[in-house]
């Protein structure tokens, strides 16, 4: 039972917040007549205007309408810094001139040619000497990328069960925040908790046979949460004893080291998945790994696996997507990316300790989120446990200093931001908590 000076403390604090929240949604609105004619005109197309459900926030979300470098222009001519970087898609900046030169040559090439060309020849090599891969097969998302590799699996081991991890997500069909989605495909989850060692070894004690898959991201990159190396470790060896394919997710975090995650880690997974940036900013995913189970895609084997799409290959991600991979995100530009990442999430949490700021930052090189909670999540059950609308109050207060990431938090560093961008927002990160005091310091 609260103390009655509890509950009183616990109402000022709910409704400074609610305060906080209405004025910050009133000054963004003020300020952007455009961008709110656009939110009701698009809502007279599609539903709530809106196609992608991530891009949305209240009271309406921006409208850009351009990008250079490492800037957003939204359609009342407001100006932001990009931190969010496309959720990780948008490695090479806005404008980069090698991408820009890649697609004209595409073009002038021909643009879906419906048959195999010589880009993805070399494409394929870049990926596969890249990531450590036996071979590889390209899709068009991250989504498509894992729902293939899950194909693989039950196809190789005979089996139909997956286990995923609570608050994953592997594309829009297979999202498992608050436990699933409605329109997730339907196959057989098993859902454990990530970095639950105890729990998940207990959990494939009990069904480690049954399982064609086990799927995971090496760090839940929706709330930026490393997984340890004793839950890794434990997936792997597990997936070993028990004749299970292991997937890992790299389809963001293969930007975290030159040669992908899992290998700055130390661990081999059987498949790897892939999307955002490898295609140059291009629609792109893949998936690859050891050849007895990416050879049953062979079509000249009877009884090969069918895998079709008609963008598979095309030759705008192709060309776009290998010269990205091998001209400009080179293993040195990666590990300077990665450091500033690091440089980065480091100041800002010295930032908060300073302060005094209920804030943390969590992950790991280029990609960072920062929870209105303190210590930082461990956990995606942590994460769901934080006050949502705190994290509106920092997207919102950080939109007016001219800085853009994602609502929840996260940001995913571009080739294009400086030392003096992440200055910058560490400042702007300071005058924001400082401005709701009453809310974000104790």
């Amino acid at each position: 039972m609260n103390h009655p000076g509890e509950s009183r403390s616990v109402d000022r604090h709910d409704n400074a917040v609610a305060t906080a929240l209405e004025s910050a949604c009133a000054a963004f609105a003020a300020k952007r007549p455009v961008s709110q004619r656009l939110a009701a005109e698009a809502s007279r197309v599609m539903p709530g205007g809106n196609t992608r459900t991530v891009l949305f926030h209240r009271p309406f979300p921006l409208r850009m309408v351009s990008g250079e470098g490492q800037v957003l222009t939204d359609a009342d001519g407001l100006r932001y810094t990009d931190f969010l970087g496309e959720y990780s898609a948008g490695l090479f900046g806005h404008s980069h001139e090698r991408v820009h030169r890649a697609v004209a040559e595409a073009l002038a090439t021909g643009l879906n040619l419906g048959a195999h060309h010589l880009d993805e020849i070399a494409f394929a090599e870049a990926v596969c000497r890249r990531f450590d891969l036996d071979l590889v097969r390209f899709t068009n998302s991250g989504t498509e990328a894992n729902l293939m590799a899950l194909g693989a699996a039950r196809a190789h081991t005979g089996r139909s069960r997956i286990l995923a991890f609570h608050g994953a997500y592997h594309g829009s069909v297979l999202s498992f925040a608050g436990g699933g989605t409605p329109v997730n495909a339907p196959y057989d989850i098993v859902l454990g908790e990530y970095n639950d060692v105890a729990g998940t070894e207990a959990l494939l004690d009990r069904c480690g046979d049954e399982l064609a898959a086990v799927v995971v991201e090496p760090l839940w990159g929706t709330g930026c949460v490393p997984g340890s190396a004793a839950f890794l470790s434990l997936l792997r060896r597990r997936a070993s004893q028990h004749g299970t394919v292991l997937i890992f997710d790299e389809v963001m975090t293969s930007r975290l080291g030159p040669k992908g995650y899992s290998a700055w880690l130390g661990i081999q997974p059987d498949l790897k998945t892939f999307g955002k940036y490898v295609g140059g900013g291009m629609s792109f995913g893949a998936f690859g790994g050891v050849g007895a189970i990416m050879e049953r895609f062979d079509p000249t084997r009877p009884g090969a696996l069918p895998h079709a799409g008609t963008y598979n290959n095309n030759s705008l991600t192709m060309k776009v997507g290998l010269a990205a991979l091998t001209e400009i995100f080179t293993p040195q530009a990666c590990d300077d990316l990665n450091a500033r990442g690091d440089r980065l999430r480091l100041h800002l949490d010295a930032l908060f300790d300073r302060l005094g700021a209920r804030l943390a930052c969590t992950g790991q090189g280029s990609m960072i989120a920062i929870h209105p909670r303190r210590p930082a999540v461990r956990t995606p059950r942590e994460a769901e446990q934080v006050d949502l609308r705190l994290r509106d109050i920092l997207f919102l207060a950080l939109v007016e200093e001219g800085f853009y990431l994602a609502r929840r938090g996260y940001m995913a560093l571009s080739l294009a931001i400086t030392d003096a961008d992440c200055e910058a927002l560490a400042g702007a990160l300071e005058r924001a908590v400082l401005k709701h005091r009453d809310i974000f310091i104790d």
